[in-house]
């Protein structure tokens, strides 16, 4: 049995304790050896005292069954317990007890018994009520419990559109573990009597409270105040839940507060019909889905089609002798839902003002933004909108080097002034990390001097990072804003859409960044840290600057921006996205810009398809989303686990840690790894919450050079091809393979099967290898993992492309455009001209971009100088592609005449 080390979250515990119990009670009916029986009984003992720390916060079975069980074995009543075990076990595993009561004596029948609920027809779950469970916090005896839930229990009816249980726990400290440990908690009723600590203590317990900041500095308040206070703290923690506060204070006490999640207040009455309804109101805020629900009922509407698209309502199908496949293979409904018109409720995507514009006012709501809108073309389209709408030709913008290609393409399209950022590299895995803090002031700070702060426009990072390293992104931000106090930031979290709906990832999400930045700016705290820093600081050089956490100003306007592939990492279909914006001067500066380039480059005919999926996408994440990203951590968590501890797959893999993936100075928590073999789980909040930089473990980044095989290798012919296991992110020597909220125990189960054949199939071949067969196996390994080039950084812009020397940026858009005339350009090979040319000084210069995959980053851009580093890494690589290199006629470079002549019609330009 795992400890509870082993564990990163209550979930995958819970139901291993009970399907453990299950064994062991089933055995005790069975064994007639009393050695074999007592241990047994210690075991099954033991599992009870786990579960005991876990069972008072879920309402299903409920502590009044749990406890009977153990009396039931208390008692010797092995048949009877094992019974109900089985009956409990089996109906959190399928979920039964989210559709009936489930009876536990062994007398009853339960004909739905066997019935699993993924393996009902989605129609059939379509049907049944949603599920879920009310929290009750109140220090009240065992009868007034049972009052309190047969109370809420008599309210329910039948033509309600959900189904709740109520659980009540006695303390501020329970609430908060309730709500970390408990996925089906979706409402909260806060009532007078409620303590502040918790009777259980337990150093699992503790770890949940750390999450949501603990409680130790409440103990000299007032019980008064615990009830307004719960409501904050569960604000943060889980944001997307809804409280109601029973109170006896007055009126004018409650006014003024901040009551976070707080719906409504109750003031000293049982009104239990009325908590009912308001229960399911705000349940039902979160379930709507406008557009999706709009798209329903046009489906079901008849209709006369005389507009574009013959595939509307099928009849292009359904009139079709050859292509009634494609009809069986999709369904009926998803042609009935095609339309080019926006009748019938539905809405225009350009000039939304009906159900697009409340689903993006929902999904605005859920992710923490002040507006969202929806893209259907990815989120390389959000990114250029973005751009397009803040940056005008002539800004500066500091560019993360190594971001997806949009971003660079963005600037092509803005004429923007480039100054691009070096990540640090990763040069024993082939890949680069993200920009540290300081490089970002550096680059700053060197255009401040030069007079330029007031051109400089943007900052664009990637957050996180394709490997899952992430930024702590209110630390960039307030720093940065104490340089250039309205800076805007773009924040590309296409890969992290998901981090909103957990407490320790949501602390590094833009969104959430910005909105605590903007609260703690208007605070009086604040405003004195900022002039105390002034003071120290008045004559400080930029070494000290660069040195020391700087406070921005109050005046300072957060303006923050997040693109997210929604269908990258939550349900949507492919190519649906969101654009998340928190902007202090969006209204006034930037809406109508953004209104045009979003018409720029957003389709006349979006899929509505794409949009309805977006919209239900939304809904889950605010009903499931902590569940399923409790999951998702799990599932990569036992991944990381299995491959650390088994003794096979060391010799050939290693999971990266955050101590290899980022360098200490980065790392001030000191923690190199999430998982110890012998020490089990570290808690990540601490690193999440202070280091520069954190490690996102839903990434599992694999070693592979142990086997011999380079990292394409691997997942193309290995991975892919033998075993059907799809991923789509390596380097010269790692795979990279990404869990999701539809990660599954068997997914997981199956890829440590695979590697264990695999692993197995190194040791037959080497076994039988002969002596130089086995060194022919030990220099490509070297070649993997010793001998591998060193990233090269950017080198710069050439001259030719610079307005001014003393600083970096560089205009890649007249670069890029300048290559579109053939005259203008000529091939150089790579061992050859080249080479001949660096080795004798002359500047060569790239005429587009230039792309290995993998890794997939740009190691050089139109307009920038060749370096010698940058040669001898292209020299080394040995991938299948690297795209706008023609390896039939080399790289394509500028010809020194075409420099020149757009050189002098720069100065020519610059006179005038």
């Amino acid at each position: 049995m795992h400890s509870v080390s082993d564990y990163y979250s209550a979930i995958q515990l819970r139901a291993d304790r009970w399907s453990a119990l299950r064994d062991a009670t089933s055995a005790l009916t069975e064994e007639n050896s009393s050695k074999r029986l007592e241990s047994l009984r210690k075991k099954t003992d033991d599992l009870f005292n786990s579960l005991s720390l876990i069972e008072p916060y879920w309402a299903f079975p409920g502590m009044a069954a749990f406890e009977h069980m153990r009396r039931q074995f208390g008692h010797g009543n092995y048949d009877d317990l094992a019974f109900s075990v089985g009956r409990v076990t089996r109906a959190l595993a399928t979920g039964a007890y989210r559709r009936r009561h489930i009876p536990l004596e062994r007398d009853s029948m339960d004909s739905e018994e066997h019935d699993d609920e993924s393996q009902l027809s989605p129609e059939a779950r379509a049907l049944s009520k949603p599920y879920f469970e009310v929290l009750i916090v109140d220090n009240v005896s065992e009868d007034q419990e049972r009052w309190l839930r047969s109370n809420m229990a008599r309210m329910r009816r039948p033509e309600d559109q959900f189904a709740y249980q109520a659980l009540v726990v006695p303390s501020l400290e329970d609430a908060l573990i309730a709500v970390l440990f408990n996925y089906n908690i979706q409402a909260i009723v806060v009532r007078p009597g409620l303590t502040l600590r918790s009777k259980m203590d337990q150093p699992i317990l503790h770890k949940y409270l750390d999450r949501a900041g603990g409680v130790e500095q409440f103990d000299e308040m007032q019980p008064e105040a615990y009830g307004p206070e719960l409501c904050r703290l569960i604000a943060r923690a889980r944001p997307e839940l809804d409280a109601y506060l029973i109170t006896e204070r007055s009126v004018e006490d409650i006014a003024g507060l901040d009551l976070g999640i707080c719906r409504r207040v109750f003031y000293n009455q049982e009104d239990f019909l009325e908590l009912h309804l308001n229960i399911l109101r705000g349940v039902q805020s979160r379930f709507k889905t406008p557009f999706f629900t709009a798209l329903v009922e046009y489906s079901k509407q008849p209709t006369g089609v005389f507009h574009a698209m013959p595939i509307s309502r099928g009849k292009s199908i359904s009139r079709s002798h050859w292509i009634q496949d494609m009809g069986a293979f999709y369904g009926p409904n998803i042609f009935l839902a095609e339309t080019s018109a926006t009748s019938g409720g539905l809405d225009s995507l350009l000039e939304p003002h009906g159900p697009i514009k409340r689903a993006q006012e929902l999904a605005s709501r859920a992710f923490g933004s002040k507006q969202t809108f929806f893209a259907t073309n990815g989120t390389s389209t959000c990114n250029k909108i973005v751009v397009q709408a803040l940056v005008s030709p002539g800004d500066i913008v500091l560019v993360d080097r190594d971001c997806h290609k949009s971003h660079h393409y963005g600037m092509v399209l803005a004429g923007a002034q480039v100054v691009y950022l070096d990540s640090y590299p990763l040069n024993e895995y082939s890949m680069y990390g993200a920009v540290p803090l300081r490089e970002i002031k550096h680059q700053l700070l060197e255009l401040k001097a030069a007079g330029k702060l007031d051109r400089v426009r943007m900052l664009l990072l990637t957050n996180c990072t394709f490997d899952g390293v992430v930024y702590n992104v209110e630390r960039v931000m307030e720093e940065c804003l104490a340089i250039k106090p309205d800076l805007i930031f773009l924040w590309d979290e296409a890969w992290f859409a998901f981090a909103r709906f957990n407490p320790t990832y949501r602390q590094r999400t833009a969104m959430h960044a910005a909105t605590e930045l903007r609260a703690r700016f208007k605070t009086d705290k604040h405003v004195a840290a900022y002039e105390k820093q002034q003071e120290e600081l008045a004559d400080a050089d930029d070494e000290t600057l660069l040195n020391t956490r700087l406070i921005p100003p109050p005046h300072a306007r957060v303006r923050a921006y997040a693109t997210q592939s929604t269908h990258k990492t939550l349900t949507s279909l492919r190519q649906g996205s969101m654009i998340h914006v928190n902007d202090q001067d969006f209204k006034g500066e930037v809406e109508q810009s953004f209104h045009e380039a979003y018409m720029t480059h957003t389709s006349t005919s979006p899929n509505y398809q794409i949009i309805a999926s977006l919209d239900v996408g939304r809904r889950q994440v605010e009903l499931e989303g902590f569940e399923f990203v409790q999951r998702q951590v799990e599932a990569a968590m036992s991944m990381r686990r299995s491959i650390a501890t088994h003794p096979l797959l060391k010799k050939y893999f290693r999971v990266l840690t955050a101590g290899d993936m980022i360098p200490e100075t980065h790392r001030e928590s000191g923690v190199t790894s999430y998982f110890d073999a012998e020490q089990g789980w570290t808690d990540m909040w601490d690193c999440w919450q202070h280091d520069e930089f954190a490690l996102d473990p839903t990434r599992v980044t694999l070693a592979v050079g142990g086997t011999g095989w380079d990292g394409d290798t691997f997942k193309t012919e290995i991975l892919m091809d033998r075993y059907g296991i799809q991923i789509n992110k390596t380097s010269r020597n790692t795979v990279l393979f990404m869990t999701n909220i539809g990660t599954t125990r068997s997914s997981v189960a199956y890829l440590i099967e695979v590697l264990v054949e695999i692993a197995k199939g190194l040791d037959d071949l080497l076994d039988d290898a002969s002596r130089m067969e086995k060194l022919g196996f030990d220099r490509r390994v070297k070649n993997l993992m010793e001998d591998l080039p060193p990233l090269p950084d950017f080198s710069r812009f050439h001259d030719a492309f610079r307005t001014d020397l003393g600083t970096s940026e560089g205009d890649i858009r007249s670069a890029f455009f300048l290559s579109y005339e053939g005259d203008n350009c000529d091939y150089m090979e790579l061992d050859g001209s080249l080479k001949q040319a660096l080795d004798s000084g002359k500047e060569v210069v790239s005429a587009g971009f230039i792309i290995p995959y993998p890794p997939g980053f740009p190691i050089l851009v139109p307009g920038q100088v060749v370096s010698s580093e940058i040669l001898a890494f292209m020299r080394a690589l040995d991938v299948n592609e690297i795209h706008g290199y023609r390896s039939d006629l080399g790289l394509r470079v500028f010809t020194p005449e075409a420099l020149e002549k757009h050189a002098e019609l720069n100065l020519k330009t610059a006179a005038e």
